[in-house]
């Protein structure tokens, strides 16, 4: 039976990998993101693309943010699944990163993923049931070089979905929160310097990684099994099960580990 799923960040990278996935089982689709030219490119790669609908804003912008989901929700009347992927990144030291920075990062990745999920919650119950998906980050789980504010919003994502996970069990909610490791996509590039500038520079973490194609697939599959957290990548993984058994070793290694 075909869902209607709401995906945010779907104008490139894992979004947009989900995009396909989705809408090649037969689901229903609303497609968020900033680029609204990004989201019809994307739309358009979808075969007879009537059931893919665009509705682009800035996650940034919290003011707007329960608008836009009312919005939503009246394109095809309800939403299944809610799968927040939109974010920014991060390369810059805490000590030069400036505030209004770090507001940006925590308003783009905490906020407008919790803004959005709380607008759409009363729906899900209302119609029996529902699914929301968080895409946080194995930086949700530890926290490395440069990316202080950028570890903290998916920290936070994991406290505050963690404990809306457990007020929700009885209505039939699943929430579902995916970390990914490194995946080849813009991230790095678009992450944001100390002055809020992208950095404009490619990872050699990023480039030689996993594809969004196959981090997609990963997460579909994680989603339909309803599980609570998921880890996705490479031998990064491991730093989860270092960190929490070895943190003393996790923390000498992470000092000296190339931020990229």
């Amino acid at each position: 039976m075909s869902k209607i799923v709401w995906i945010t960040g779907a104008s490139s990278g894992i979004g947009e990998a989900l995009v396909y996935r989705y809408f090649n089982a037969g689901d229903k689709l609303i497609i968020s993101a900033r680029n609204r030219d990004e989201l019809f490119r994307v739309k358009g790669n979808c075969k007879n693309s009537f059931n893919v609908h665009v509705l682009a804003f800035d996650l940034s912008e919290t003011g707007i943010l329960a608008q836009k989901a009312e919005a939503a929700l009246k394109i095809f009347g309800k939403i299944d699944l809610l799968i927040n992927s939109g974010g920014v990144s991060q390369r810059g030291l805490a000590l030069e990163t400036e505030l209004k920075t770090e507001q940006q990062i925590m308003d783009t990745n905490f906020w407008g993923t919790v803004i959005l999920s709380k607008a759409v919650l009363p729906s899900m119950i209302n119609n029996g049931g529902g699914q929301i998906v968080v895409v946080s980050s194995l930086v949700g789980k530890f926290g490395t070089k440069l990316r202080s504010a950028y570890a903290a919003s998916k920290h936070a994502l994991h406290g505050y979905f963690d404990s809306l996970r457990s007020e929700v069990y009885d209505k039939n909610i699943d929430i579902t929160i995916i970390c990914p490791g490194f995946v080849k996509t813009n991230v790095t590039y678009n992450a944001l310097k100390g002055d809020g500038n992208p950095l404009n520079i490619m990872g050699d973490a990023h480039e030689n990684a996993m594809t969004p194609a196959e981090c997609a697939k990963q997460i579909v599959q994680a989603v339909k099994n309803k599980k609570e957290e998921a880890y996705i990548g490479g031998k990064e993984i491991k730093a989860v099960w270092l960190k929490r058994f070895f943190p003393k070793i996790f923390s000498k290694k992470v000092r000296t580990a190339k931020a990229n």
